[in-house]
């Protein structure tokens, strides 16, 4: 698996238990699905991504 791939994983997963979250736990949890959408915008724009500078520590490389 690529990075990019690897980092949409991980936003649509985090984004989906946030949704369970807020309905099942807490409506505050709704921050957490805007943290993902912002880090993915900024990182669109600045190429700066937290979680493919850890997925690369990890092991995982660019295609």
């Amino acid at each position: 698996m690529t990075i990019e791939n690897a980092v949409r994983v991980i936003a649509g997963s985090i984004v989906l238990l946030s949704v369970v979250l807020t309905l099942t736990v807490h409506s505050q949890f709704v921050w957490l699905t805007v943290f993902v959408g912002v880090n993915l915008i900024q990182s669109a724009f600045t190429g700066i991504c937290p979680a493919a500078f850890f997925l690369k520590k990890f092991g995982l490389r660019h295609a």
